[in-house]
């Protein structure tokens, strides 16, 4: 199989606005760190804002890694067109390949920073309906239950 220019050149949009999209993420939990940070200070019970804290550090590190991983496959992408250009075509595909790997990577990154995003807000709202409130799938469940009876 011969790889042509335009093949790691189509990757150039969905690399460049999944970077933007990772950029987006840190700099809106940049700020949350910084909001929290501030509530720390003011309030008397830190438990749930530490707990809020240490998860957003954890995505923190997610996100660079997946800014890193798609910085990768950035670089590794444009080292393939050249190599294509050059008619160096088994450093292409291998380059290629590897760009491949290096970007389903970062959004394996994504997905795991999306799933912890989810979790730091079901602890939000477990704050607020109280910890003794059922769950909505447990409502849920229990109605299905109920209607049966």
């Amino acid at each position: 199989m011969e790889l042509s220019i335009n093949t790691p050149a189509l990757l150039f949009p969905a690399i460049s606005l999944l970077l933007l999209a990772y950029t987006n993420r840190f700099l809106a939990i940049a700020n949350l760190v910084r909001k929290l940070f501030d509530e720390y200070n003011k309030v008397n019970d830190k438990q749930n804002l530490a707990a809020q804290i240490k998860s957003l550090r954890n995505r923190l590190n997610y996100i660079r890694y997946m800014q890193g991983f798609g910085v990768f496959s950035f670089l590794l992408c444009v080292s393939s067109m050249y190599f294509v250009y050059n008619m160096w075509q088994s450093m292409a595909k291998a380059t290629f390949a590897v760009s491949l790997i290096a970007l389903m990577i970062s959004l394996i990154f994504s997905l795991v920073e999306i799933l912890q995003s989810t979790s730091a807000l079901e602890l939000l709202l477990s704050e607020v309906e109280g910890l003794t409130d059922p769950s909505l799938l447990d409502k849920m469940l229990h109605r299905k239950e109920d209607s049966k009876d």
